[in-house]
Order: structure tokens, then C-alpha cells, then sequence
């Protein structure tokens, strides 16, 4: 996996931030609103949205090929995506990207973390895939994922690295299992994290220690450096679905809200978070589950694995009826 450039700063990397929106939005902030039943409040399912690489059928298209196309980009009832890219503190960097499918058909929600060094097109350019964000946003990122993936992006969510802290000691902490000892010093940004490897009841500020963690001063550690890291912040995020999820916290909406306002930006409307909270909330937190987008590091990239990601997109992702096809990919060798 990537290195640190030598004595060069190097950017906090967002960590967990991700499909705490799931938890943070479409959990805690609106898990409050669906029990207390605001009455100013209005639910409001999302609708679809249609991505560039998707075209409508044109009028010169008739008969069976005009059918084909519609049928190949029918959507299933009440699938959305939602890309949740996590920033850090103001050095423009989004390093954490989950692509989240939400199936309320048959109830699940499906967290996909998207190499940071994942190869991709952009502006004309190979670039790592984060480039997307520091070049054009969330707007040129929810493209960027688009494009490669097949798939539109119906929604985005981006997340500040401190309302992942926010959040955590809102919760009153959680009770994680530290997957390797951790034993790492960064003089740059005053960073130090020292964990044992066991269960340990975390707050907010240990939390991101843990979730940012990649290799030991040694070089040991996961020995996989981000992947090892994004399995560790997918079973920290699983976790917090599971202890967020409880009468204890119903009573913290004031909290979660100002988190919320100060934290997040997002396309999705007040009631569409409360429709998605709702949902969450029926679906339970053992349906909310996360993998990576499988792929070989060659330096200076990821390459994803075609075959593997197709796959992944049909079981999880493919809001569309049909299968998607291997023509449907826009996946750079």
C-alpha cells in the first residue's frame, strides 16, 4: 500500500467517517424523529437519479432496441445509493469513500470502501481516485465512481473527521475489539497511537486513533496497511450500528442534530433522512454490512479486479433490474 512521502507532512486521512452517515443521518439523527413522531415532520421516500453514462432512449431507437435499453436501466423499487466520502480537517483530501447501497425491498444495507489509490480517468488523466474530490468535489467524485462502476450515484454525504469524534463520544463510547497491537508515532501531527490488541471500551478521540491506524513504527502491523485499515473501520462502524441503536441514545436528538448541521453536507432532503432512518431502523443493525472493492496494488495504484467488482456490483450494488454487464464497466487496467 501507498507510503509516506519522506519529511513531508502528511494529511489525517478521514478514517471512519463513512457509513456513519448511515448511523449519524439515516440512524441516530433521524432514529429520534421517527420514535418521537415530529409532527412538522415529513417523510419523504428519495427518488431516483439518472447518471451521465446513462441514456435515456433515444427517438431515432425503436422496437426491440428501444426495449432492450429500458429494460437494461430499470430500477428496482426503493434501491438508492448514497456515496459518503469522509474530509479531514481543511487539507481538502477525501481519502475515505463508502459507496452504500440501500436495498428497502429486501432489507439490507450494503457498505462497499473504495481504495483511495484506486486508478481512474479523470480530467482527461490516470489519477488516483480521490483526485476526484480535490479536483471537483462531490459533484466530480459521485461522477468519477459513476462512470467506473456502471451504476449511478443516486445521493452523496460528506462528512467531517471531527463528527466522527462527535459522534463516538455522543454515544457515550464504544466497546470495540482492537484487531493488532497498535504502536505508532507521527512528529507532524503530534499523532501517537498505542493500543494492545484486545476489547477496549473507546471514546471519541481513541476511536479515530484506532480507525486511522495502518502500520506500527516498525513496519508491522496489518501487513495489508489501508486494506487491513478499512476492514478495521468497517467492524468499528458495524459496531457503533449496533450501540447506537439503543432507547439510551433516543434521548440525545439535540446532540445528534448539531452534529449533524455542523458536520455533514448532503443532497438528501430532512425527510428523506427520516424515511432512510426508518428503514435502518426496521432493518436491524445485523443488516447493515460492509467489504472493499476487490483489486491488486501495483505501484502507484489499485487496480481493480473486473471480474471480482462485477460480481460485487450485481449481489450488492445494481440498482437496475438486469445484471450489469462487463461493457457497463469503465474499470482502467
Amino acid at each position: 500500500m501507498p507510503r509516506g512521502r519522506r519529511q513531508q507532512k502528511r494529511r489525517r486521512r478521514g478514517g471512519g467517517t463513512l457509513l456513519l452517515l448511515l448511523l449519524l443521518i439515516a440512524i441516530t439523527y433521524a432514529t429520534v424523529r421517527v420514535y418521537i413522531r415530529a409532527p412538522e415532520q415529513r417523510t419523504e421516500q428519495p427518488s431516483f437519479t439518472q447518471t451521465v453514462d446513462n441514456p435515456s432512449v433515444s427517438p431515432d431507437l425503436t422496437g426491440e432496441e428501444a426495449d432492450a435499453l429500458r429494460s437494461h436501466y430499470e430500477r428496482k423499487p426503493s434501491f438508492y445509493t448514497i456515496l459518503v466520502s469522509g474530509v479531514d480537517d481543511g487539507n481538502g483530501g477525501s481519502d475515505t469513500n463508502i459507496l452504500v447501497a440501500v436495498d428497502a425491498e429486501n432489507d439490507y444495507i450494503y457498505g462497499v470502501s473504495i481504495p483511495r489509490d484506486t486508478k481512474a480517468h479523470i480530467n482527461g488523466k490516470n489519477r488516483k481516485i480521490n483526485f476526484a474530490y480535490n479536483s471537483g468535489g462531490m459533484e466530480l467524485m459521485a461522477q468519477t465512481v459513476s462512470h467506473q462502476l456502471g451504476i449511478p450515484v443516486d445521493y452523496t454525504v460528506l462528512v467531517d473527521l471531527q463528527a466522527f469524534e462527535a459522534l463516538v463520544n455522543a454515544i457515550g463510547g464504544v466497546d470495540f475489539y482492537i484487531p493488532v497491537n497498535m504502536d505508532y508515532d507521527d512528529p507532524y501531527q503530534n499523532l501517537s497511537i498505542h493500543f494492545s490488541k484486545g476489547m477496549r471500551h473507546l471514546n471519541g478521540k481513541e476511536a479515530l486513533k484506532v480507525v486511522r491506524f495502518r502500520h506500527n513504527n516498525d513496519g508491522s502491523g496489518y501487513g495489508s496497511e489501508d486494506i487491513g485499515r478499512m476492514q478495521t473501520q468497517q467492524d468499528f462502524l458495524k459496531a457503533v450500528a449496533k450501540q447506537t441503536l439503543t432507547i439510551s441514545n433516543l434521548g440525545k436528538v439535540d446532540q445528534f442534530m448539531k452534529i449533524f448541521q455542523q458536520y455533514v453536507e448532503t443532497d438528501l432532503t430532512i425527510g428523506n433522512l427520516v424515511w432512510l432512518g426508518g428503514e435502518a431502523i426496521g432493518m436491524g443493525p445485523e443488516k447493515i454490512d460492509f467489504c472493499t472493492l476487490p483489486g491488486d496494488w501495483k505501484s502507484p495504484y489499485i487496480y481493480l479486479n473486473q471480474e471480482e467488482v462485477l460480481a460485487l456490483i450485481n449481489q450488492y450494488l445494481n440498482p437496475y433490474v438486469e445484471d450489469r454487464l462487463p461493457e457497463d464497466l469503465n474499470i482502467l487496467s
